[in-house]
């Protein structure tokens, strides 16, 4: 599917931008590259670089003359589109291009594309493990932590590849076409970024865009915004799951099964105790999953197989170890107050909370709201500690702690859980100013809590 050849220009140079480098220098493309941060170093970005690749770096501002020689700006989705340089490169007409779409203008095979507010990575990890029990060649790319474009050129017609996409990518898609959508909720977030409520649904959805009625799209039927796109807007053939309501041709709960009514006839698919995933959330995931999966042929033997066997991703509700009759949960993935409520909500003991970092610019309301009959403590980190501390407190829950870093909350939390209790890192906000990422920060939880 690729262009004739082009001038590339591969704008931040982290590993999603080194990744599609790596692509374009694969597939023989001239190229750019291009990081707004003058204080990395060229020496080390070229280690990074394929063997043999001597392409022009650029670090700091960005001339007029490489704008003039682009003809297609390769983005990293952490570079937001109203960034100086970007508006210099619409405004001579370059397309803006995610590392998505550069990878499936490269790559082959069919596609289930997942995005969401929350649920991607959880709900991706599990329809690769369900794929692979069907097909040989699979693939589990994206947001998850595989760059997509550093497995596109290995695809084939046979390929199948599940691919975790956020937001930030979705702005500058064109072509990219998935064969399976999924989009699991829409909650606020990353609004600093986007703006409204309204542009965060807008992009969300364009998931779909160019699918067809050929296509299959799987939706939320208890978010009344994504319930109304299914009905009225999507332009692909809508599986929809509820975990409150039967839905009639979909999925849903019934008591503690999983029922699907996706092929015509009820069946269950399985139940709550037969997975090793806590929370309703998980459960939402669980049908989005085999919903995706059947849409791609899998027959539902072996979706029940995978689904039964599959355990929590690295980082979400992930169950470290039980310390003197204290369990210990790593949810650093958590990183919004709707992500964070969930995993509130899939604690069966009292549970002393670790929450707070950067400031995304949302409302904690709800998730303070899900903490009476829960939480027994609430210990306050990073950026947005006070801000919490205050609208805790503004809502009659004021059991609750400063801490100065990881270090100290974890100290405090194994000095004040009693033996039944549960220590949760549950932080509803991003990870940036404390830690390099959500991974960095869950790490040094998982390390700080297997040293008590």
């Amino acid at each position: 599917m690729k262009d004739q050849k082009k001038k590339y220009l591969v704008a931040g140079l982290g590993a999603s931008g080194m990744a599609a480098a790596g692509l374009l220098f694969d597939a023989g493309e001239e190229m750019i590259l291009y990081d707004g941060n003058e204080k990395l170093r060229e020496e080390k970005l070229r280690q990074s670089l394929p063997k043999g690749c001597t392409v022009p770096l650029v670090l700091g501002e960005l001339p007029d003359e490489v704008i003039d020689a682009a003809d297609i700006c390769v983005i990293s989705p952490g570079i937001p589109l109203d960034a100086p340089f970007v508006g210099r490169l619409m405004g001579t007409g370059v397309p803006i291009w995610s590392e998505i779409e550069l990878a499936y203008r490269y790559g082959a095979g069919r596609i289930a594309a997942i995005t969401g507010t929350n649920g991607k990575t959880t709900t991706t990890a599990l329809v690769g493990e369900i794929l692979r029990r069907q097909y040989d060649q699979v693939q589990v790319v994206g947001n998850i932590g595989v760059p997509y474009t550093s497995k596109a050129l290995s695809l084939t017609p046979e390929s199948v590849t599940a691919v975790e996409v956020s937001s930030f990518q979705l702005e500058t898609i064109d072509l990219f076409h998935p064969n399976v959508s999924a989009i699991l909720n829409i909650t606020p977030d990353h609004l600093n970024r986007h703006g409204s409520m309204e542009e965060y649904v807008r992009v969300k959805e364009s998931i779909a865009k160019n699918q067809t009625d050929r296509d299959c799209c799987v939706l939320n039927y208890d978010d009344e915004r994504l319930r109304l796109f299914g009905e009225t807007a999507c332009p692909a053939k809508v599986f929809f799951f509820s975990s409150h309501e039967a839905v009639p041709g979909g999925l849903y709960m019934e008591g503690d099964a999983i029922v699907s009514e996706l092929d015509g006839e009820k069946e269950i698919v399985c139940r709550t105790g037969d997975l090793q995933i806590l929370g309703r959330h998980n459960y939402e995931n669980v049908m989005a999953a085999v919903g995706i999966s059947r849409a791609l042929g899998v027959p539902m033997e072996k979706i029940r197989e995978a689904c039964s066997r599959f355990r929590a991703v690295e980082h979400r509700i992930e169950f470290v170890r039980e310390v003197d009759g204290v369990a210990y949960y790593n949810d650093s993935k958590g990183t919004n107050p709707d992500a964070a409520i969930q995993a509130v909500l899939a604690m069966t003991r009292p549970t002393i909370l670790i929450g707070g970092g950067y400031d995304k610019g949302g409302s904690f309301s709800d998730w303070i709201a899900a903490f009476p009959g829960r939480v027994k403590l609430l210990i306050l980190l990073g950026q947005t500690a006070e801000r919490i501390g205050k609208e805790a407190k503004a809502m009659g829950f004021d059991q609750l702690v400063y801490a100065e870093d990881m270090e100290e909350a974890v100290a405090v939390a194994a000095d004040r859980a009693k033996p039944g209790d549960a220590v949760l890192l549950s932080p509803a906000c991003a990870s940036w100013g404390m830690f390099k990422n959500y991974e960095e920060r869950g790490r040094i939880f998982k390390e700080l809590v297997r040293g008590l």
